[in-house]
């Protein structure tokens, strides 16, 4: 049991991870024929609230009972592995970019989550809270206005062979090298 513990708290290699991901499209596609996503699965917790008065929201959830499944296994193995895979003390991270975190004044680098970025003391910040409202809205703005997340276009999406998805994925990218490049190192200076 100890050594299966340890096989599934190691990073898988992307030879494995990667062809286990791309084989849940032709699954999901050929097996109960339907596409994968996340992003949609809110609208469809707000229809469960009987929000008929909005249009958007006016439509028969029920069928997407196999997408709010999903998304519940998503957050139910997160509990799990929480709770059973301890965090690790150090990840593989390149020199560089612990010299560049320790610039911006990050020196606890230790695990997924480093204490000087994670915190629950920071909630009390209205920078934070700006930031999570704001980062969420965006997020939950974009997905819409995109029609999807970043993995129904770039996984469901891009294996479909979508133009959409393909230049959607490209904003994500551009999006995700701005905030990393320009507007983090703005944030964690002020």
């Amino acid at each position: 049991m100890q050594k299966l513990i340890h096989f599934l708290s190691d990073p898988w290699p992307w030879y494995v991870a990667g062809p286990l991901i791309g084989l849940m499209i032709p699954t999901l596609l050929f097996v109960i024929n339907k596409d994968l996503g996340i992003s949609s699965s809110f609208r469809h917790m707000c229809a469960m609230t009987r929000l008929k008065k909005i249009s958007f929201f006016d439509y028969d959830w029920r069928e997407y009972v196999w997408n709010l499944n999903f998304v519940f296994g998503i957050f139910l193995s997160g509990i799990i592995v929480s709770l059973f895979f301890p965090n690790p003390e150090e990840i593989n991270l390149s020199e560089n970019f612990i010299a560049w975190l320790q610039e911006m004044g990050v020196s606890d680098i230790k695990g997924f989550l480093p204490g000087d970025i994670f915190q629950w003391s920071f909630l009390n910040s209205p920078r934070t809270l700006i930031i999570l409202i704001g980062g969420g809205f965006f997020i939950g703005f974009g997905s819409r206005y995109a029609g999807g997340c970043t993995s129904g276009h770039a996984i469901m999406g891009l294996s479909q062979l979508s133009i959409g998805s393909l230049i959607a994925v490209i904003g994500f990218f551009i999006g995700g090298l701005i905030v990393s490049w320009f507007l983090l190192p703005f944030i964690l200076t002020l």
